[in-house]
């Protein structure tokens, strides 16, 4: 589509950490490939996703991605379908 990017990360969280809340400007299409994630939201309840399952996150939607596996780092294969002239993440507080 034009004007738009599809951007594809592989992203690891170390044991006991977190990736911080944050937001997309687009859709945030992901696969867990290893651990467990609590997937938290401002807006509704937590999800838990184990390795092997898929998620989708709606664009703008605050979320933070607790790894609460008792002894791995956490690995996610995310795409993220974005506006090009939008940053591909924004930090909140």
């Amino acid at each position: 589509m034009p004007g738009r990017l599809i951007v594809q990360t592989l992203f690891e969280i170390p044991v006991g950490l977190a990736s911080g809340r944050h937001r997309h400007p687009g859709e945030e299409v992901g696969f867990l490939i290893h651990g467990t994630v609590a997937m938290e939201f401002d807006d509704r309840p937590t999800l838990t996703i184990h390795a092997g399952q898929p998620f989708l996150i709606p664009p703008g939607v605050v979320h933070n991605a607790r790894n609460i596996t008792a002894d791995v780092t956490t690995m996610m294969l995310s795409t993220y379908f974005v506006d090009e002239n939008e940053p591909l993440v924004t930090q909140c507080h």
